[in-house]
Order: C-alpha cells, then sequence, then structure tokens
C-alpha cells in the first residue's frame, strides 16, 4: 500500500516547525527518520493531512553537553549515539543499547526522539532512558516544557504532547564513572522487536530498575536496590517479584520478563 494523499512541509526552525504544526491543527504529524511512522503511513494506519518534516533542523542534529547532563537533539539518529559522534553522559552504556537497535539501515535513519514519541514498549531507548531517568523537551504554541519520560509515556503508543507541539530533545543526566549498568532483552532473531526486556541502573545507593516489553509503559520496579548486591537468594528474589508484578498479563511473557531483570542484574554485578 501508499500513504494517503498529504502535504509535506520542511522546517527549518524549531519556531517553523511549531507555526506549521499550529496551522494544521490536529491533522499535522512530525517526521524525522522515519523508521516508524513510514511504515505506518504506507499501511495507512495513519492518515495526517500534513506531515511536517523538522530533520533540515540542524540544531537538532546536535547533542549539548552542559556539564551535569546532555541534550539530545530530537533528531540525533541511533547510530550517532552508537559511534560516539555526540557526548554520552552514561559512560558508553548508551552507545552500547545503540548498538542492539534493529540493524543498522534502521540505526542511520531513526532517531531517539522518533523511538520515544513512538512510545512502542518494546523499544530499547523506552525502557533504557526511564531507567536512565530522562526528561523529555518539548516545544509548542505556548513556549517550551520538560516532562520526566516515566510521565510522558501515558500508554503503549501514547504520549503526553499537546496539539501543535513536538520534541526537540532528551536530556541524560552525567552518571558517575563508578555507575554500573545492566541491560537485557529476548528477542527471536537479532534485530527484531524484543519480547522481554529489562534495564538496571545503580548508582551508590540509588538504583533504579525498569521492565519494558510489557504490553504497557515501562514498568519501574520499585525499592530495586533490595537486589543487590547481587547472591544467588537475591535473584531468586527479584525473579519472583517481577513475575509475581504480572505486567504482561501472559504468565510466559511474566517469566521472561523476570529472566530479563535478573540478567540485567548480574551485568551490574560484574
Amino acid at each position: 500500500m501508499k500513504p494517503a494523499p498529504f502535504t509535506l512541509l520542511r522546517a527549518r526552525t524549531c519556531d517553523e516547525a511549531v507555526e506549521f504544526l499550529q496551522r494544521a491543527g490536529g491533522g499535522a504529524k512530525v517526521i524525522a527518520g522515519g523508521q516508524s511512522l513510514g511504515p505506518m503511513l504506507n499501511l495507512r494506519l495513519v492518515q495526517p493531512g500534513v506531515l511536517v518534516d523538522i530533520s533540515g533542523i540542524s540544531a537538532l542534529t546536535e547533542a549539548r553537553d552542559y556539564g551535569d547532563s546532555v541534550v539530545f537533539g530530537g533528531c540525533v539518529t541511533h547510530a550517532a549515539i552508537e559511534d560516539g559522534r555526540v557526548p554520552d553522559p552514561t559512560n558508553g552504556f548508551m552507545r552500547r543499547v545503540a548498538r542492539g537497535i534493529a540493524y543498522r539501515a534502521v540505526r542511520n535513519r531513526g532517531t531517539i526522539a522518533g523511538s520515544v514519541v513512538h512510545a512502542d514498549p518494546s523499544a530499547d531507548w523506552l525502557t533504557t532512558l526511564t531507567a536512565l531517568d530522562a526528561v523529555v523537551e518539548i516545544a509548542g504554541a505556548k513556549g517550551t516544557r520538560s516532562v520526566a519520560l516515566r510521565d510522558f509515556v501515558i500508554m503503549p503508543f501514547t504520549v503526553d504532547l499537546h496539539e501543535g507541539e513536538f520534541v526537540t530533545g532528551i536530556r541524560v543526566s552525567r552518571h558517575a564513572a563508578d555507575t554500573r549498568y545492566g541491560y537485557f532483552k529476548f528477542c527471536r532473531k537479532a534485530g527484531e522487536f524484543a519480547s522481554a526486556m529489562a534495564s538496571v541502573v545503580a548508582s551508590g545507593t540509588t538504583v533504579c530498575g525498569v521492565v519494558g516489553a510489557t504490553g504497557n509503559k515501562p514498568h519501574v520496579v520499585v525499592e530495586a536496590s533490595r537486589f543487590l548486591p547481587v547472591t544467588v537468594e537475591t535473584l531468586a528474589e527479584a525473579a519472583q517479584h517481577v513475575q509475581a508484578l504480572a505486567i504482561a498479563d501472559d504468565p510466559a511473557a511474566d517469566r521472561a520478563n523476570a529472566a530479563a531483570f535478573v540478567r540485567a542484574l548480574k551485568q551490574v554485578a560484574q
């Protein structure tokens, strides 16, 4: 199939993108890499009257280092993070995650903000950035605002974006050199969507564990610090806890999520 007819508008600045969106009302979609939106257009799952292309906004293709945090422009690609062409405030963890996203052709075009806005439960960035306590930066006709990612995602494929708004960047705090990271996902084969995933970020006594690919928004595991240090007993407790959450509404998927969380915990202990 081919997309339904639409008007393509190429924005050169964030202000111009906001103007285009405001003028189009609720019938517009923003496109950058198009790795998710493109197939949806072809299948006519979405039929916007206007597409606003923000890939030509140079400021959105850069990552700005503020010392205590890095803001990844909305159009920063997975490949740019994988290749180290932008700063990594997580000492290589984000590079590792980016390297495992789909295939290189997808990583060359797909963007970090596009992945977050699409809010697919099985997306790598959604789980990882939630564990990193990332903040979403948004522009619109009423100005700019920031929302914690864990609040930005409302449910699968639904986010806190008002009419005429779009995501300009993702802010990630700089992590200490001794921060430990874990990330694991189960896929039927390399490059496919994950059927289970989990991420753990441990900095001192602060531990954030997140389970993704649940069929819902990423689930933050409350008081994940109790599963560290890693022992046979704490790993068994962690597996039982995540499985008992029944966040996937399917026993097999819950077991897979529990296993992914245990694998992520083991990485933190290495």
